[in-house]
């Protein structure tokens, strides 16, 4: 394979491989019913001033199924943490006793799964638009490639190549919503 070929091939595998990484980072803040630590990442907290990572500010755990727990490191810090909680889109009310923040994971209305359901297609789709646009964008260059000289056979095999690519990036992230789904319907 053509040199200029490869490195097309492998920045356009490079690309997928972000859009999936960029899928699961997004379908890890879906909550389905059970405690997940990961629901409150991107949640900013007022540490002096500062806006905050919660994980930067407190321990967070899961002590079992429906609940998540977070100890602040300093007991100042339990308002910030709750007024940060609240201005999330979490949706869950926390509960302190002055030392800890309770967050008690409620069970999921079928109505609030089927809408989990949908975010996740939503979110499956947008990894498939991301997948064609690497895909019609090497193709581009593969075409331009063939106006300077590379043959016909070249760029052909180089196109099926990429469109192999996509099929098995295709059928990742169809994976990963299929599993994301079974998570949130399962009660």
């Amino acid at each position: 394979m053509n040199e200029e070929v490869q490195l097309v091939y492998e920045m356009t595998k490079e690309r997928m491989e972000k859009a999936i990484e960029h899928l699961d980072n997004e379908l890890i803040r879906i909550r389905a019913g059970k405690a997940n630590v990961h629901i409150l990442d991107g949640i900013l907290v007022d540490y002096y001033g500062t806006a905050t990572p919660l994980n930067q500010v407190s321990n967070i755990s899961t002590p079992d199924a429906k609940t998540i727990m977070i100890q602040p490191w300093e007991k100042s810090m339990i308002d910030s943490i709750e007024k940060a909680l609240m201005n999330s889109n979490v949706g869950i009310t926390p509960a302190n006793n002055g030392e800890v923040i309770r967050l008690a994971i409620p069970q999921l209305t079928e109505e609030r799964r089927r809408n989990l359901v949908k975010q996740v297609k939503t979110e499956g789709e947008n990894a498939r638009v991301s997948l064609r646009t690497s895909r019609r964008d090497a193709n581009d260059e593969y075409k331009s490639m063939q106006k300077d000289g590379l043959s016909e056979d070249e760029t052909k095999d180089a196109e099926d190549n990429i469109q192999k690519l996509t099929d098995q990036f295709t059928e990742k992230v169809d994976q990963i919503v299929e599993a994301k789904e079974q998570d949130i319907m399962t009660i």
